[in-house]
């Protein structure tokens, strides 16, 4: 089992070069205390294509390249001589892809998912917890299953995390409506995507191509009260969604005034996801979601927290990651 990285986009720490490292030490610890794997058979890697990160560029004491990162065709030949060397060398190893910058986790999974055994765990691993806790929730709101296809949801964030809940969200409402392509083009509907420059729309210039398919149309948000770039605040007191995700690696980023929006949720027991780790970069505390909107919610986190106490009702927090 290797798990290979490139130290660009760590966590919600942003670019740590060589010092990413230890992600794929500690993915690895996992697969041996919680899987029962022989730790002589686990291989951490980390691909040093140089750093954008201004002050280890500087430090005399970084251990890596110190230089900017490579790009374009000279960077993925290097990934490529690296896939071709591991599966040569060890034919049945699986290679699991760990904190890739989002332009590449989703270029590079589509290159080699078809021709080696690998996968993204930021893309495909964190959609899967998702997807679990969001059927999850579903039950926990009193309904049937079937009734995911008619959640709406509003995810905070479209990085490589975000966008592969999406796919993965659209994909499982669409089996369930029917597997076809009127169900996966009826599907997308259920979303808003916010990031950093508010509710992502066709009107977007320079638009992600990943993010495309969940750009929202002009003239429906027209009239539902919305624009481009409308704030997270505004698209929950438009939407009224039945799922806040969290995805976006901004401590905080569920304010009060966003909390205090959800009350108008039309689902009796909204759902918080606040998914973004470490701890520090959670959108909001299990604490604070239950003081604003009481106990008749669901909260789901990808960092640890402590329980919260609310006088009679003792609430236990369970990590969705």
């Amino acid at each position: 089992m290797i798990v290979v990285t490139d130290g660009s986009r760590v966590l919600g720490l942003g670019d740590l070069g060589v010092h990413g490292i230890g992600i794929a030490i500690g993915k690895l610890d996992l697969y041996v205390a919680a899987a029962g794997i022989n730790p002589q058979r686990v291989l951490p890697v980390m691909i040093d294509v140089g750093t954008n990160n201004g002050k280890l560029l500087k430090d005399p004491l970084y251990l890596g390249l110190q230089q900017h990162r490579l790009d374009g065709d000279d960077y993925v030949a290097v990934v490529d001589e690296f896939m071709e060397a591991v599966f040569t060398r060890w034919p049945n190893v699986i290679v699991q892809f760990e904190d890739f910058q989002s332009k590449w986790a989703f270029k590079l999974l589509q290159r080699y998912r078809n021709t080696y055994r690998m996968f993204n765990d930021d893309v495909q691993g964190t959609a899967g917890v998702a997807i679990a806790g969001l059927l999850g929730a579903v039950r926990a709101q009193g309904r049937p299953m079937i009734d995911f296809p008619k959640q709406k949801i509003v995810v905070a964030g479209a990085g490589s995390a975000g966008i592969g809940v999406l796919n993965a969200a659209r994909k499982t409402m669409a089996r369930m409506l029917g597997n076809n392509e009127i169900a996966y083009e009826s599907a997308k509907s259920q979303f808003w995507v916010v990031d950093a420059k508010g509710l992502i729309t066709e009107g977007r210039e320079n638009i992600d191509p990943d993010a495309l398919p969940f750009a929202r149309n002009l003239k429906e948000m027209d009239r539902q009260g919305l624009r481009e770039g409308a704030s997270l605040v505004e698209v929950v007191k438009q939407v009224k969604p039945d799922v806040l995700l969290g995805l976006s690696a901004v401590g905080g980023l569920f304010s009060k005034e966003v909390l205090e929006a959800l009350k108008d949720s039309t689902s009796t027991r909204p759902a918080i996801f606040a998914m973004s780790n470490p701890t520090k970069n959670a959108e909001c505390t299990p604490e604070v979601a239950f003081s604003i909107l009481g106990d008749n919610i669901i909260f789901a986190s990808g960092s640890p927290f402590r329980d919260v106490d609310l006088g009679m009702l003792q609430l236990y927090i369970l990590p969705a990651s």
